[in-house]
């Protein structure tokens, strides 16, 4: 550790190297287990020379974005806008997958970063060029939301909780079976909503698929997208305009 530590002295201190290092240590122990203080210990040099790289916490979280940002696949030119974003928004989910943190660091930032605006400015060049109006490319960045960075916001987690019997009995065929009381309490919410329950007791995900706290892996992840992907190619070729929408209904 010691050997370690002054090699890293001797390797000269740069923004890049600051803002590598917090993401190396935001994928080990999560975004919570980042300090300044910490960082400065892995870099081996006093926290404040890590203020000559970045002004504060926030702005070192805005860099680690940028560099998580930047590990997305570049455009391609290619006549084929739907296959374009698709890969794109694809590539996206893969690195939030590698860096888990990340989703809740991007909707923390109060304004978006340099290289997720060019991200955004790129994506939205992928439409246009595909033939989308203006008009048509508003709605559908509004559509697709965090989903463009490979993330989603969920209504509800319907995978099943860990206490319920289901889920002891994926995890070990031999479990033993949830207590009674716990069996009647689960018995009496599903008379209460029985829909979500027939959902919640019929899924099946793929937990080190999760992206963020949602349940939300990969086959849902593109299920949604290519509906809404294969929706924008339909209006697009019907000459979708949000003016011919009808007039709304008066309260």
């Amino acid at each position: 550790m010691t050997r370690q530590v002054e090699a890293a002295r001797r390797i000269p201190l740069n923004r890049e190297r600051v803002l590598r290092a917090a993401v190396e240590l935001a994928d080990a122990g999560g975004i919570e287990s980042l300090s300044m203080r910490r960082l400065a210990q892995e870099l081996g040099v006093v926290p404040m020379a890590l203020y000559k790289h970045v002004a504060n916490k926030e702005e070192l979280l805005d860099g680690m974005v940028d560099v998580v940002i930047g590990e997305i696949d570049p455009p391609v030119r290619d006549s084929d806008w739907h296959g374009v974003v698709r890969r794109r928004i694809l590539s996206a989910r893969q690195v939030l997958l590698r860096h888990r943190w990340a989703s809740q660091v991007i909707e923390s930032r109060t304004s978006p970063t340099p290289a997720v605006l060019e991200y955004l400015d790129s994506m939205i060049g992928a439409f246009r060029a595909g033939g989308l109006s203006v008009d048509l490319t508003h709605h559908v960045m509004h559509a697709l939301g965090s989903r463009l960075l490979g993330f989603t916001q969920e209504l509800f987690d319907d995978s099943p909780s860990p206490g319920t019997a289901e889920a002891d009995r994926d995890a070990d065929p031999d479990a033993e079976a949830v207590p009674d009381a716990e069996a009647a309490m689960l018995r009496q919410m599903a008379a209460r909503y029985p829909h979500i329950a027939e959902l919640a007791l019929s899924a099946a995900h793929d937990q080190e698929s999760t992206v963020g706290r949602s349940c939300d892996d990969q086959f849902e992840f593109e299920f949604a997208l290519d509906l809404l992907l294969d929706g924008f190619e339909r209006l697009r070729q019907q000459g979708w305009s949000s003016t011919d929408r009808p007039p709304r209904a008066s309260a």
